[in-house]
């Protein structure tokens, strides 16, 4: 069953929620050179909640004026794993195991990534996200903003933190990964 909405928008890609998702990949870099160069954690704290409070309003926006479109499915994740990536880049000059989330999630998009487009060469449907990519991203987002704003966490508290991440991460890319392997091959149209 095709899950996508027929609209008028479905193959556009100059639209308002796509033009959010570019907005915010023009914010990682200022997201970077706050963090790192200025070393400015509040304002950098400040730009990254903005980033995420557009990729709220995109949706939204997608969904209740059927704007979605199949680029948008596509480019929105994308500003999306960008961002967390250079965010956790940034955090991992002051918290060492931000490596860990770090490597999952940049092989984990690799992994999703190429799966993913033999899935819709295959079945020609471009699927978004569902309910733990979105827990696992709000969960990911959570742990890095606390980083951000709180500079002197104990490290026991951090710890928790990220391994918890780590944990919700692994988790979502099992459940993407047995979505995308069944649509490239079982002959199945039910995939969520």
């Amino acid at each position: 069953m095709q899950s996508n909405i027929d609209n008028k928008y479905q193959k556009k890609i100059l639209t308002i929620p796509n033009l959010l998702s570019l907005f915010r990949l023009c914010l990682i870099p200022l997201i970077v050179w706050l963090y790192c160069e200025k070393k400015d954690y509040n304002l950098a704290t400040i730009i990254l909640i903005a980033s995420g409070i557009t990729d709220v309003i995109d949706g939204f926006i997608a969904r209740h004026f059927d704007m979605i479109s199949d680029f948008g499915k596509i480019f929105d994740p994308v500003a999306d794993k960008l961002t967390q990536i250079a965010v956790l880049f940034c955090l991992v000059s002051r918290f060492p195991l931000m490596k860990l989330p770090l490597i999952i999630l940049f092989v984990k998009e690799i992994f999703m990534g190429i799966t993913g487009l033999l899935a819709i060469k295959k079945t020609n449907i471009v699927l978004g996200a569902v309910w733990h990519g979105k827990i696992a991203t709000f969960y990911l987002y959570t742990m890095m903003l606390i980083h951000l704003m709180w500079y002197n966490i104990p490290e026991t508290m951090s710890q928790v933190l990220i391994w918890g991440c780590i944990f919700i991460m692994l988790l979502s890319a099992i459940l993407y990964g047995i979505r995308n392997m069944k649509m490239i091959f079982v002959n199945d149209e039910k995939y969520e």
